[in-house]
C-alpha cells in the first residue's frame, strides 16, 4: 500500500491537488471517496475533472446518483463518472441500476459515500479520506493495487505548509 498525506489550508489547495491527481489517473481506477458532509469531496472530484478538460458546470450527483463526464488524459479520451450513492437506499439500488458497467479498463469511476455501495461496489485502487481539520481539510490517499500505488507514484503534488 502506498500512503500520501496532506493538510490543505484551503479551497485553493484541494483544486490543487485535483489538479494533481487528474494528471496522474489512468483509464480503469476506481477512486473511493470517505468523508462526512462538507469535507471537500464534491470540490476535488470538480477539481480533477476541470483538470482533465471539462469545461461545465460538475455538481455533486446526489439525485441522480451518477454522472458521466467525457474528458482527455494523457491525450486520450476518457469517461469519468461520479457517483455520490449517499442517498441510495442499499446496495441492490446500485445493482438495478447497472451501475457496474462503468467499472471497466477504459473508464475512471470515482465514487462518494462508497460504503452505501458495499459490498456490491467493485474494490477501490484509491481510497481518498477527507476531514475538516481547522480552516482547512487534511486528505490521506491511500494505493490499493498496482495501478493506484502507479497512480500515486505520478502524484506531484506539494502543498504549502
Amino acid at each position: 500500500m502506498q500512503n500520501f498525506k496532506a493538510h490543505l489550508q484551503d479551497e485553493a489547495a484541494t483544486a490543487a491537488l485535483g489538479s494533481a491527481m487528474a494528471a496522474a489517473l489512468k483509464p480503469g481506477l476506481t477512486i473511493y471517496l470517505h468523508g462526512d458532509l462538507g469535507t471537500g469531496k464534491t470540490a476535488l472530484t470538480r477539481a480533477m475533472l476541470h483538470a482533465a478538460g471539462h469545461a461545465g458546470n460538475v455538481k455533486s450527483p446526489t439525485y441522480t446518483l451518477a454522472e458521466p463526464y467525457s474528458v482527455v488524459i494523457a491525450g486520450r479520451p476518457v469517461e469519468v463518472v461520479h457517483f455520490d450513492l449517499y442517498r441510495m437506499a442499499g446496495p441492490e439500488e446500485f445493482l438495478d441500476a447497472g451501475f457496474r458497467e462503468y467499472f471497466n479498463a477504459d473508464t475512471i469511476c470515482i465514487i462518494e459515500w462508497p460504503e452505501k455501495g458495499e459490498p456490491v461496489l467493485p474494490p477501490p485502487d484509491i481510497n481518498a479520506f477527507l476531514q475538516v481539520s481547522g480552516t482547512g481539510r487534511d486528505v490521506e490517499l491511500q494505493g490499493l493495487s498496482d495501478q493506484g500505488i502507479q497512480c500515486l507514484d505520478r502524484l506531484k503534488f506539494a502543498p504549502n505548509l
